[in-house]
């Protein structure tokens, strides 16, 4: 019993080290809280394509990753891809704009 209680700490400390390297984001898969931010991030994009009266934002989709969004789907012209990629650019937040639209 005793030496359980003298490596009890050192297992605890194990666990928690290795919970959370688990959460810890890498290139490929996001964090709990860059996913957070990036569903922020993509929420107030959409918002600001929705509120331009230039823009339907039923066709534009919005995804984001780390910071980056990616938009796609398509609009009427060239001068509303890049008012889109514009409108995307001024929310905060916003690390760069991949544009994947197409002028249908």
């Amino acid at each position: 019993m005793k030496q359980l209680r003298k490596y009890l700490p050192a297992l605890f400390l194990g666990i928690t080290l290795v919970s959370a390297v688990g959460c810890a984001a890498t290139p490929q898969q996001e964090g709990t809280g860059e996913y957070i931010d990036d569903s922020v991030i993509t929420s107030k994009v959409k918002a600001a394509i929705f509120n331009d009266p230039e823009l339907k934002v039923a066709e534009i989709n919005v995804e984001t990753f780390k910071g980056v969004v990616q938009l796609s789907g398509f609009v009427s012209s060239s001068a509303a891809v890049n008012k889109a990629v514009t409108v995307a650019r001024s929310v905060a937040g916003v690390k760069s704009v991949r544009n994947d639209m197409r002028v249908k």
